[in-house]
């Protein structure tokens, strides 16, 4: 599509506010998930003493072996000037003298029953849902867009048989589905993001589909097949490209779906698995604690909510705006 097209399209977005405040939001929590390490950690930026200049956050970012690499420098003991993130604990470090202690001057939004600072295992946990909700998103619009327009672009024989498929996988329950192959696989970071974009696709393929029955006899491709330009090329530069801008609403709206999947396999036991902290598995152990630590399950439940509504909205703003009636207006 030209750039003009997409010019049109941010400017009706940037009309709905509630979808600028959404993109504002995603933008935030983008910001934060990419910045976890340098927001919460029990390491300072820089460490004076002496004569010396230490950089320990750094260094353990980087795996740099130092003298001071396992030294608790918060401790009055280590004196000198330093500088620590703005939440200066690591979201597996345990505070025995702080369990289920509520939001406080310390820990600014209290600890779990191992006394981990839940401030740090939310930002840290933000990287988890995200990144899931990125990389399993980009696996299923990949594998939407190959099989939607195969289907799309040649039709007939071909179109039936993988419509066919497609409402043969659109039969199972997908949240089910994940849950079954997850029982029969390790579950960990990498086999979730994998496992949710390889059950996911189905929607991306349909949309895909039908955007390359309509285009296939467009007059710029029939122009592109008379000059004997091959398929691969006529989909790739001409007709996929005039497809995406559907493809782009759904997968704002999948980033959201995503993470709210995510959220509820590691609340029942089959996600991201300790001690890699995820909003879910952080909302799942506070369970027995809800009558008496509320911001155990307050906190995360919250996150995962203005997080999925946010993306709602870009998604809905996005949808609004890429509308024909709204730019050619």
């Amino acid at each position: 599509m030209r750039r003009g097209y997409w010019a049109r399209v941010w400017r009706e977005f940037r009309k709905n506010r509630l979808a600028v405040a959404g993109l504002c939001v995603v933008g935030f929590l983008l910001a934060v998930a990419a910045l976890a390490p340098l927001l919460a950690n029990d390491k300072p930026y820089i460490y004076i003493t002496g004569d010396r200049v230490y950089f320990p956050l750094f260094a353990k970012m980087f795996g740099n072996n130092h003298e001071l690499k396992d030294a608790d420098l918060r401790k009055d003991s280590y004196r000198g000037f330093k500088i620590f993130p703005p939440v200066p604990y690591s979201y597996s470090e345990y505070d025995l003298n702080s369990i289920v202690a509520p939001p406080g001057p310390k820990h600014l939004l209290g600890t779990d029953e191992q006394g981990r600072d839940l401030f740090a295992r939310m930002v840290h946990g933000s990287r988890v849902s995200i990144l899931i909700g990125f990389i399993a998103v980009a696996i299923y619009v990949a594998i939407g867009i190959i099989i939607g327009s195969i289907a799309g672009y040649y039709g007939g024989v071909i179109d039936m048989i993988i419509s066919r498929f497609i409402e043969i996988v659109m039969c199972f329950p997908t949240f089910f589905l994940i849950l079954t192959i997850l029982a029969l696989v390790e579950p960990n970071l990498v086999s979730v993001m994998v496992v949710i974009g390889l059950t996911s696709w189905t929607g991306i393929a349909r949309i895909v589909r039908g955007e390359f029955l309509k285009l296939r006899e467009a007059d710029f491709v029939v122009a592109s097949r008379a000059i004997g330009a091959r398929d691969p090329w006529i989909i790739a530069r001409h007709v996929l490209p005039n497809s995406l801008a559907p493809v782009l609403v759904s997968a704002t709206f999948g980033i959201a779906s995503t993470i709210l999947i995510e959220s509820s396999l590691s609340f029942l036991g089959f996600g991201v698995q300790p001690p890699t902290p995820s909003w879910g598995d952080i909302l799942s152990q506070s369970r027995i604690f809800m009558d008496f630590a509320w911001w155990l399950t307050l906190i995360p439940g919250f996150a995962i909510f203005i997080t999925i509504t946010a993306y709602n909205l870009v998604g809905e703003g996005l949808q609004d705006a890429i509308d024909p009636k709204s730019i050619s207006k």
